[in-house]
């Protein structure tokens, strides 16, 4: 099970499972306030403005609108199933890590939704991801080989 607060509504938790539902819920009255479909690995709030919600399922990412609900990107390229996401802290860039590959999408200046970088794993196996929260420029891989991976995508990100 994946789980996430929304960054702006700190009423709003969002949690997914292997059903494929992503469900939405209120803290305050503890309800599901709505349910809908996207998600069975995991699923994060873009930080700071909260607009876009990245749900992972087998090798795909979509890309849902927090309040209509609508699919606006499905971001495809893995060949195995993804099992971490992460957005960096501007919420421009999302990396999607899947056992054999990591890819970064960017969600800026026009180009949203555009793979701008691949790693291909050098023998090992990736399993998780996350943006460094002051420098975005670097991003960490964890393996399962309990090892690290550092990334400096330094070619895409500012």
């Amino acid at each position: 099970m994946s789980l996430d607060f929304h960054p702006n509504k700190d009423d709003l938790i969002c949690s997914c499972d292997f059903d494929g539902e992503i469900r939405y819920w209120s803290i305050n009255n503890g309800s599901c306030a709505r349910v809908s479909k996207g998600g069975t690995a995991q699923m994060r709030f873009q930080p700071r403005l909260g607009r876009f919600l990245a749900a992972a399922a087998e090798n795909v990412v979509s890309i849902l609108d927090v309040e209509t609900q609508a699919c606006r990107y499905s971001l495809k390229g893995h060949t195995k199933s993804i099992h971490s996401v992460c957005w960096d802290p501007s919420g421009e860039f999302l990396a999607s890590v899947s056992e054999d590959s990591v890819r970064v999408w960017t969600f800026g200046s026009g180009s949203e939704g555009e793979c701008v970088h691949e790693l291909s794993c050098n023998g090992n196996k990736f399993h998780s991801c996350v943006f460094h929260p002051t420098y975005s420029s670097l991003l960490v891989i964890g393996c399962y080989q309990a090892s690290l991976h550092p990334f400096f995508p330094s070619n895409f990100l500012s």
